[in-house]
């Protein structure tokens, strides 16, 4: 399970990626037989694949997003949908000053609504 990137400096100044991905999971319960991090998991495969075919950053992924609707279940623990729209739009403005003008998010958890704020914003 390798959630995070181990690229280094170098390694993405010769990647010269235009584009970075995004993997966005949740940290909520999945019954007793998956993990708390099922979504993110799902959200950061997915992530990899596409980088990896092509060739753009990773991002790390957001492991807690609004899980609100599993409030309750032991081990959930949820943010406003407010402060995952400003992690987004704090992450895109960071790749923008870094050059990088493209975020594809990938979204492993259906109560992360807000998102959709997001979709085909040039």
């Amino acid at each position: 399970m390798d959630l995070i990137s181990s690229a280094t400096t170098t390694d993405e100044a010769s990647r010269a990626a235009r584009v970075a991905v995004l993997p966005v999971g949740s940290f909520e319960q999945h019954g007793s037989h998956l993990p708390l991090a099922t979504d993110t998991i799902v959200a950061s495969t997915i992530a990899r694949s596409v980088a990896a075919a092509y060739d753009l950053l990773l991002l790390p992924p957001v492991t807690i997003s609004c899980s609100q609707e599993h409030a309750g279940w032991s081990g959930t623990v949820s943010i406003r949908s407010s402060t995952l729209a400003a992690i987004i739009t704090d992450v895109a403005e960071s790749l923008r000053r870094a050059g990088i003008d493209q975020l594809v998010v990938v979204n492993g958890h259906g109560g992360n609504y807000v998102l959709s704020n997001f979709t085909d914003r040039g």
